[in-house]
């Protein structure tokens, strides 16, 4: 397959990526990434190459630096000892948008466990698609993994939108179930898809087009590879059969992947997420807790903590029942966490510059050395 230059604007190039982009190399964009190498679209088509040893350096020093799926990147010349003609994947550009990826999973009792290394689960992404499927049972859905996922698309820059899969499960209970998620999601459009059967997969298809990109998120057998291969219109990802007994899938998706759409669009694939830590602590939190926050603007105190307080407006709602329990504990949790993660973080930059200024102390005592 050729790509013209033309076709790498219908990719996502703009005149933004193109004032970062190094004289003497081209772009190309992350297709999939593999250790040390990633496959990348160009210009003359897609083709495979290897991170160079700055790329290699700068990722050691910060993981977040690492290229990964949606990104845009300068390829450079090989140096003249390796293949002629080669090229090496020279320089991650800056990103529009990335799902940065904490590494703690949850708070403990006495606070979060783990560090503050990132992980970029997409890049230059401008929808990001929270898929949680419907389930048997008195909990048809995780509402807390929604409610971080969101936090996280909210910090991204992207735009989420929640998509309650393998909806055709849920039967009479699939109109209280998004009566449900949409006042978890505030803000947010939330669709019921069932991809195996074709059901929602205009609306999610109205929200890519053109030179959109879009990402997919959640856990392992929400039907993620059944909506885009749905959305792609053939069997681009593999997928397993559900079992008869709970219509559940089993993961099977083991890379991130972009993939063209016909018509125009982007979407990236990604595996089942175990693990959702929170990594920037900017609005998604707020974003996701629209109601608390606009509920605690009536509070006595402005610094009320919404834990026993006189005067407490976010306490009175849960009493009268405008505001579930559940969503003022989850508030409180990663609240707990983004605050925890912030403090990690500026402890991680403070080390680190600590560590710069030891490394040019030394080398100015060397040089100065008779």
């Amino acid at each position: 397959m050729t790509v013209s230059d033309s076709d790498l604007r219908g990719l996502g190039w703009t005149e933004s990526f193109a004032a970062h982009l190094p004289a003497g190399t081209v772009p190309a964009r992350v297709a999939r990434v593999d250790r040390g190498a990633a496959e990348v679209i160009t210009a003359d088509g897609p083709r495979r190459v290897r991170f160079g040893a700055r790329v290699r350096r700068a990722a050691a020093d910060d993981p977040v630096a690492l290229p990964c799926v949606g990104d845009w990147v300068a390829l450079a010349p090989l140096p003249a000892a390796d293949v002629a003609g080669g090229l090496e994947l020279a320089k991650v550009l800056p990103r529009r948008t990335a799902i940065v990826r904490g590494g703690v999973a949850r708070p403990s009792r006495g606070g979060p466990s783990g560090d503050s290394t990132g992980q970029v689960l997409a890049a230059n992404v401008d929808v990001v698609f929270v898929a949680e499927p419907a389930r048997h049972g008195p909990d048809p859905a995780n509402l807390g993994r929604i409610e971080r996922l969101l936090a996280l698309a909210w910090e991204s820059g992207g735009t989420p939108v929640v998509l309650i899969t393998k909806a055709d499960l849920a039967g009479d209970a699939l109109p209280e179930l998004l009566a449900e998620v949409a006042r978890t999601a505030p803000g947010v459009a939330v669709h019921a898809v069932a991809a195996r059967i074709g059901e929602g997969v205009a609306a999610v298809r109205g929200h890519i087009g053109g030179s959109r990109t879009a990402v997919v998120l959640g856990p392992s057998g929400a039907g993620k590879s059944t909506l885009v291969n749905a959305l792609a219109g053939e069997e681009v990802m593999p997928t397993q059969q559900v079992r008869a007994r709970d219509g559940r899938g089993r993961h099977t998706t083991v890379h991130r992947e972009l993939i063209a759409l016909p018509g125009g669009g982007m979407i990236i694939d990604t595996p089942g997420i175990r693990r959702v830590g929170l990594y920037e602590t900017g609005e998604g939190v707020g974003r996701v807790f629209a109601e608390v926050d606009e509920l605690a603007a009536g509070c006595r105190f402005s610094d009320c903590a919404h834990e026993s307080e006189p005067g407490c407006a976010v306490l009175a709602a849960i009493e009268s029942g405008e505001l579930p329990p559940r969503r003022l504990e989850s508030w409180r949790r990663l609240r707990r966490e983004a605050e925890w993660m912030a403090s990690r973080t500026d402890a991680r930059l403070r080390a680190e510059q600590v560590r710069r200024w030891k490394v040019i102390t030394k080398a100015m005592r060397g040089r100065n050395r008779p």
